[in-house]
C-alpha cells in the first residue's frame, strides 16, 4: 500500500504543534487588503492581528481566496510522483471554491490517488476531520478507507462561535446596517453555528458576551450528559484579542473531560477576516446527530 499525506488548507486552524505530532501538509489560502497589492498567505505572510491593525487604519475589511486548480497541481505532483497517495480537506464547499477546484486538480493525475472530502465546515471544525484523517492513516488504512470514515463524521462536527461585534460582518458585506444596529442597541452577541454546511446565525442573547460564552458551554454539558461526545478532541479556538474567555472555557469543560483532550487555538487569517476579533467557539464531534428540538 502506498503511504499516505493528509493535506489540509490553512483554514483548519490547528496549532503549530498539532501539525507536527500528526505530520499535516498545509497549503495556504490567499488573503487580498483592500490598497495593498501583496498577495498575502493564510499563516505564511500574514498573521490575524496585522489585520486587525490593517482593518483599524483603512476602515475596509479583507478579500480571502480559494486555492487555485493549478496551486493544487503543485501541491499534489511531488507527492503523486513520489509514490504516495494523498486525501485532502479544507474549507466546505459552500464557503469556498476550494473544495471544487481540489477536485479539479485531483482528475489531473491517476485516478484513485488522491480523495478530496467535502467537510461542510470551517476552522478547527475541519480540523477535527483531519485529525480523524491521521489517526485512521496511522492505523494502516488507505485513502479511500479514511475517507469512507470520514465521510460519515462530517454532518457530526458540531461548530459554534460567538462574535462579540458585527463591525467585520458588516463592513464585509455579510451583515445589513440595520442588523449591525440593532445588535448595538440591544447588546446582541450572536452565537453563529454550521448547519448543513453554511454558517448561520444560531442564537441572538442579549446581555454581556459572556452569556454567549455560557450558552456554548451548556450545550457542550448537554451533549456531554447525553453521551453524545467523542471527548477525545475538543478545541477551543479563538481569533485573537480575548480578555480571558478561552481560558475560562477550559476550565468548565476540564469538569467533564481531561484537560489533555482539549486543545486551544487561534484562528487563521480567514475566520478573522470574516468575523473579527474575539470570536470564540467550541467545536467537537457528536456520536449521533441531535434530535430537534
Amino acid at each position: 500500500m502506498n503511504k499516505v499525506i493528509v493535506i489540509a488548507d490553512s483554514t483548519v486552524d490547528l496549532s503549530k504543534e498539532l501539525v507536527e505530532k500528526y505530520q499535516i501538509k498545509i497549503v495556504p489560502l490567499h488573503v487580498t487588503i483592500p490598497g495593498d497589492e501583496t498577495d498575502y498567505l493564510d499563516g505564511v505572510n500574514l498573521d490575524s492581528e496585522s489585520i486587525y491593525k490593517k482593518v483599524e487604519e483603512i476602515g475596509k475589511t479583507p478579500r480571502t481566496g480559494a486555492r487555485n486548480t493549478a496551486e493544487f497541481i503543485e501541491d499534489f505532483k511531488p507527492y503523486i510522483e513520489s509514490g504516495c497517495d494523498i486525501i485532502f480537506t479544507g474549507i466546505g464547499s459552500t464557503m469556498s471554491s476550494t473544495y471544487s477546484n481540489a477536485c479539479l486538480a485531483a482528475q489531473e493525475f491517476p485516478e484513485g490517488r488522491i480523495e478530496v472530502i467535502d467537510s461542510a465546515n470551517l476552522s478547527t471544525g475541519t480540523g477535527l476531520l483531519v485529525i480523524r484523517m491521521c489517526e485512521l492513516r496511522d492505523q494502516g488504512k488507505n485513502i479511500h478507507e479514511i475517507a469512507e470514515e470520514v465521510k460519515k463524521l462530517v454532518p457530526l462536527v458540531s461548530a459554534k462561535f460567538c462574535i462579540e461585534v458585527l463591525d467585520y460582518l458588516y463592513k464585509g458585506g455579510r451583515c445589513s446596517g440595520m442588523t449591525k444596529l440593532f445588535a448595538q442597541f440591544l447588546r446582541i452577541h450572536p452565537v453563529a453555528k454550521v448547519i448543513d454546511g453554511k454558517l448561520t446565525m444560531y442564537k441572538l442573547p442579549r446581555g454581556k458576551y459572556k452569556k454567549a460564552v455560557d450558552l456554548q458551554i451548556e450545550e457542550f454539558v448537554e451533549d456531554f450528559n447525553a453521551n453524545n461526545i467523542y471527548t477525545d478532541h475538543v478545541f477551543v479556538t479563538d481569533s485573537g484579542r480575548m480578555d480571558g474567555e478561552s481560558e475560562y472555557i477550559v476550565e468548565e469543560l476540564s469538569k467533564y473531560i481531561p484537560k489533555e483532550s482539549i486543545h486551544i487555538t487561534q484562528a487563521g487569517c480567514v475566520v478573522s477576516s470574516h468575523c473579527g476579533p474575539k470570536t470564540i467557539g467550541i467545536l467537537y464531534i457528536l456520536k449521533e446527530k441531535r434530535k430537534s428540538k
